[in-house]
């Protein structure tokens, strides 16, 4: 009987330690069905192995189609939209940049866009650091220009940014679903 008292003590003695063991492992988050990206302007900004800076870096979410309709659907046309998934696209400017006829200064914004069928309105709004566009501040804008969109023959199955280059600036290309728009940007 003392023999059983002892195993069970110890077999009792040890799934407590392995219990503990366990319990102070780091559980890591499953990875986002949205992943996180990064686009520079200079597209080659980062790997380039000359003097080449970036003059603009945003970093989003990029959400899929998944098969579903976006713009009108999933995304209402006439409401405030993050720009991606998640945490706000933010967008840093190197230096200053002219965006809609409004000079804006270097530094951290974030991006939303209100969609319509054949324009969008661009927002650049200086409140970073949030998720959703559910606690948008409009006061906190420092642009609004509206741009034209046109419709695409395929899809593109995520939500997706680059840029193209223009004599004194850039071309910021978005893309998702049936919809493709452009936001010129000067420097």
């Amino acid at each position: 009987m003392k023999r059983i008292f002892i195993v069970v003590f110890a077999l009792f003695c040890f799934g407590v330690k392995a219990q503990e063991t366990s319990s102070n492992e780091v559980r890591f988050p499953a990875a986002d069905p949205s992943p996180a990206d990064i686009v520079y302007f200079p597209l080659n900004a980062p790997k380039a192995k000359d003097a080449t800076k970036p003059v603009i870096k945003i970093v989003y979410s990029r959400p899929q189609r998944k098969g579903r309709d976006i713009f009108g659907v999933l995304e209402q046309y006439g409401k405030v939209w993050r720009f991606g998934a998640n945490e706000n696209t933010e967008v840093q400017f190197f230096k200053k940049v002219t965006i809609g006829g409004k000079k804006i200064k270097a530094g951290t914004y974030s991006l939303f866009a209100i969609p319509n069928k054949d324009s969008w309105t661009i927002i650049v709004n200086s409140q970073t650091d949030k998720w959703g566009a559910f606690s948008y501040d409009q006061t906190k804008d420092v642009v609004r220009t509206n741009v034209p969109v046109r419709a695409l023959a395929k899809p593109i199955e995520y939500f997706s940014l680059t840029f193209v280059a223009k004599d004194g600036g850039a071309n910021l290309i978005i893309g998702w679903d049936k919809t493709q728009a452009e936001l010129p940007i000067t420097f």
